[in-house]
């Protein structure tokens, strides 16, 4: 069974009704990124940024999996389908993927802000200061911020390398250093790139660019891959 990469970004979830990262105007819900995503945030004011990450979760609540969450699942039937996204949102898991890396974490954990390697689920969308870990020390959003490492990074490069077929959807191809990820694969493995507008990148012979939203993109690019038995 070949081998399908996927690279999802905040564009998947988008139709799912959750805001993507920022808005035009650089604010993110707002705040601007450094206020809410990067370790000067919350050491300048940790309320701020837990309850920003609290509204996040009560907003992914109440939303659900879309058709291009649904399509992914279906094509486990046919591939074998690792899905490495940027998202922090869990929408993936709810759609029934098999296989779904998280580069810059997940919006339903909470972590030990002394011990990275305490990591606990969240069923409930409030984390509040004074929440602590097994060892005593407060728990923050087990989210990668900006100035942070991105420590699945090297096994998503790993698992880009074995692909048969890559395809890239709903991001932009900016964020860094989840955009590298596209140049793991080498001339020979056709690359899919769904989009209403197309990212600009060194285009490729074996690009070929789907220029439509997530849910649309993924439908086209389901009935591709089993026509031409690709």
């Amino acid at each position: 069974m070949k081998k399908l990469i996927v690279l999802s970004g905040a564009g998947i979830s988008a139709e799912s009704g959750l805001k993507t990262f920022r808005d035009a105007d650089g604010l993110w819900e707002g705040h601007s990124v450094t206020e809410v995503a990067t370790p000067e945030g919350w050491c300048n004011n940790p309320a701020l940024v837990m309850e920003f990450y609290n509204q996040r979760r009560k907003q992914a609540l109440e939303a659900k999996p879309n058709k291009a969450h649904e399509v992914l699942k279906e094509l486990e039937a046919h591939f074998e389908v690792s899905i490495i996204t940027q998202n922090v949102d869990n929408f993936h898991e709810q759609a029934g993927s098999s296989e779904v890396i998280h580069l810059h974490g997940q919006l339903f954990q909470s972590r030990s802000v002394a011990d990275e390697s305490l990591i606990y689920d969240m069923d409930h969308w409030e984390l509040k200061l004074g929440d602590l870990c097994e060892k005593g020390h407060q728990l923050r959003p087990n989210i990668v911020w900006f100035g942070e490492a991105v420590p699945m990074m090297d096994i998503a490069a790993e698992i880009t390398q074995q692909a048969n077929i890559l395809v890239i959807v709903g991001t932009s191809l900016v964020v860094y250093p989840a955009a590298s990820l596209v140049h793991y694969v080498g001339n020979h493995v056709p690359i899919f790139i769904i989009d209403p507008h197309q990212p600009e990148i060194s285009r490729r012979s074996n690009h070929h660019f789907i220029q439509e939203k997530a849910t649309t993109g993924m439908g086209r690019l389901k009935e591709i891959l089993l026509k031409d038995h690709i």
